[in-house]
């Protein structure tokens, strides 16, 4: 990417909802581990082994880690658009605009369209998103579609209208 930058964008997985479930989880096993470890007390009625449910607190928290180490970086200049999903590609994707047949900032049903937030499959092609319901829909030359969830739609509208030589839907 040795050409000027012209818009970069990071996100990350900051929905409050998400924290508080990831967090009370993390709560419920680590009590539960506290109560059968500490105080001697079996936690359920059906208990795990001790081990067991050390495992599970830890494998639990892992799973809270990755969560608030995932990110969407996204950077397009006159070259084209460079995205990452941290930690799934260990270097950013690149579409240069002589690949790209339409683009268009558009707004999208996350669960409706594609199952959720993540990297997610779905009939309109593969989205790469963290939260909200807005992105860079990509029309490619082998007929492929990706969207690219963004918080900067208008930034980005602009951008693409001063960078993109692909026709603009709706642009």
């Amino acid at each position: 990417m040795d050409q000027e930058v012209v818009f970069i964008e990071r996100q990350k997985f900051n929905q409050w909802w998400l924290w508080l479930i990831l967090a009370g989880i993390n709560g419920i096993f680590l009590f539960g581990l506290i109560k059968q470890l500490i105080f001697g007390q079996q936690f359920g009625n059906n208990p795990l082994s001790n081990a067991g449910l050390a495992l599970l607190f830890l494998g639990f928290l892992a799973f809270t880690f990755l969560f608030y180490k995932l990110g969407l970086y996204t950077k397009i200049d006159k070259q084209g658009i460079y995205f990452r999903f941290i930690p799934f590609h260990t270097a950013f994707r690149f579409y240069p605009w002589e690949k790209i047949t339409g683009i268009q900032v558009t707004t999208y049903n996350p669960f409706k369209d594609y199952g959720g937030w993540g990297i997610r499959g779905g009939r309109k092609g593969i989205a790469y998103t963290v939260s909200g319901n807005t992105g860079i829909d990509i029309g490619l030359i082998n007929d492929k579609k990706i969207l690219i969830g963004t918080r900067k739609a208008e930034e980005v509208k602009e951008i693409i209208k001063k960078l993109s030589p692909a026709s603009i839907p709706g642009g």
